[in-house]
């Protein structure tokens, strides 16, 4: 980078670079920021959300510190749960995904986190996803996550619960905010809400809400030992679905989301046995 200094003399030529768009320079003197003279092509480096960063500089990748945000290497392609700094607040379209069982396309830190939930009993845990975490111990999983897209060892259900339900509160767009609000009340059967995501919903989304109504309808199907059934795991997502601004809104629309999700689990519980078909699990839900 080239830098010259030039002197001046007198109040005309400040202003002539302050209209240029230079900072002025005390006694006169103004400081002039020329084009790069010495660029070179290091490399190319690009995110697949199902891979992760291609073609990082070795020398980065020895350098590379936990806090960095770079996952595990393999085949020198980074696996980072998220091309951002952080797993929370970001478009699915910046974060590594991967396909769960029924063909959806979710971010892998959701399926970590359902993996554990699971893996630890937290579907039979009374009050899943509706009794608080521990404040401490769900900031140190989030910060872990977002350094390495891991859970760490440790935590309750409940932390992990909170932690998914975290990720669609803070999801940019909220997951059914694309549904109109007047089309959802008009919703009166299990089909009319499936009718409706399939006809509002981007697949990203669809794939999201199927991904995530199949897993309330696993908390839902283990109610007699976790006391949530379809409603009430229904009334505690609810609210996290949507990003509406204005707080009466927000608590208007999260009772009319209850009612939405309550009868698309009860849809997934009663298809939950039938056989699907080679297409994606999001036309498993949205069609029938």
């Amino acid at each position: 980078m080239t830098t010259t200094m030039q002197s001046g003399g007198g109040g005309g030529d400040e202003e002539q670079g302050v209209l240029a768009g230079r900072p002025p320079r005390g006694d006169g003197d103004e400081m002039e920021i020329g084009w790069p003279t010495d660029v070179r092509h290091v490399a190319h480096v690009t995110f697949d959300r199902f891979h992760g960063f291609r073609g990082v500089p070795e020398e980065l990748l020895q350098q590379q510190q936990p806090g960095l945000g770079l996952g595990a290497v393999e085949d020198g392609v980074v696996r980072a749960p998220s091309a951002s700094k952080t797993v929370f607040g970001v478009s699915t379209e910046s974060m590594q995904c991967a396909y769960d069982g029924r063909g959806n396309s979710v971010p892998t830190v959701l399926l970590h986190l359902q993996r554990r939930l699971y893996d630890q009993g937290g579907l039979r845990a009374e009050g899943i996803f509706r009794v608080a975490a521990d404040g401490a111990q769900e900031q140190y999983a989030r910060d872990q996550l977002n350094n390495s897209g891991v859970v760490p060892d440790g935590v309750d259900v409940h932390c992990i619960a909170g932690l998914i339900k975290a990720w669609f509160r803070e999801l940019p767009g909220g997951l059914l905010d694309a549904l109109p609000a007047e089309e959802v009340t008009r919703c009166q059967t299990e089909d009319d809400c499936a009718r409706l995501c399939g006809a509002r919903l981007p697949a990203p989304r669809a794939a999201l809400l199927d991904w995530a109504v199949n897993l309330m309808a696993d908390v839902a199907r283990e109610e007699k030992a976790n006391k949530m059934g379809t409603r009430n795991v229904a009334m505690v997502f609810a609210p996290n679905m949507t990003r509406a601004d204005d707080p009466l809104t927000a608590l208007g629309h999260a009772v009319q989301l209850m009612n939405f999700l309550n009868m698309l689990v009860e849809r997934a519980l009663k298809h939950h046995h039938q056989p699907s078909s080679s297409s994606s699990a999001s036309s498993v839900l949205i069609n029938g």
